[in-house]
């Protein structure tokens, strides 16, 4: 599926928004870029590697002629995180609920963020599939990287104290750095799988429906 790459999924969303209510949008991205407090929730999802919400005025869409100018602007999601499609729209939900209503209040049909179920049939209903995701760690997830940050910091360190260091002293930083640095030595490579339920139930989903449709069609031949 190339939403996946390696450890992260990459999510692209298109809403519909009422011209008339756009500025209200505009005004929270304002808010939100003159005050980051406002977007602590979002901030504090580790899984997260990027989002970014632009609202697109109807006449913007590159190469659209005035024929085909729509009726209604719309809203532009784009997101890289980690983890199942399900744990990220379950975090989004639990994290940032009032937030996540507001950057969605304009778009048409919108029915919140709480409960799940409607908000997640919102998202899958307007999801557009991702032709092509590169990812340039692909086994590494966000927290993967901020480890090997770390460990890189510290190999820093004892690189500028080996020339000057006793053997002693080098001895016990070494012991210091290493122990600090301890929880940051997990593996990089491909993600578990967390859950198949959503495709177990995506795929019985597809089967009653095929089963439905084939059994109205042959009720009505016999009719």
């Amino acid at each position: 599926m190339s939403n996946v790459a390696g450890k992260a999924y990459a999510m692209t969303l298109i809403t519909p928004m009422r011209p008339s209510r756009t500025w209200i949008n505009r005004f929270v991205f304002a808010v939100g870029r003159l005050e980051p407090a406002f977007l602590r929730g979002l901030l504090n999802l580790s899984i997260i590697h990027f989002a970014r919400w632009v609202v697109i005025p109807r006449d913007r869409w590159p190469g659209i002629r005035p024929e085909m100018v729509p009726a209604n602007d719309s809203m532009l999601f784009v997101s890289n995180f980690n983890g199942t499609w399900d744990q990220y729209i379950d975090s989004f939900s639990d994290g940032i609920p009032n937030g996540l209503d507001l950057f969605w209040y304009s778009s048409t049909a919108y029915p919140g963020s709480i409960p799940i179920t409607p908000f997640k049939n919102y998202i899958k209903h307007n999801q557009i599939g991702t032709d092509y995701y590169y990812n340039s760690t692909p086994g590494s997830a966000q927290r993967d990287i901020k480890s090997a940050l770390r460990i890189w910091a510290g190999i820093d360190v004892l690189t500028q104290a080996l020339p000057s260091a006793d053997p002693e002293a080098f001895s016990l930083l070494y012991a210091r750095v290493t122990q600090a640095l301890q929880n940051n030595l997990a593996a990089s490579g491909p993600a578990p799988i967390a859950s198949t339920d959503t495709q177990k139930a995506d795929a019985n989903r597809r089967q009653l429906t095929a089963k439905f449709y084939a059994t109205r069609a042959a009720s009505r031949s016999l009719s």
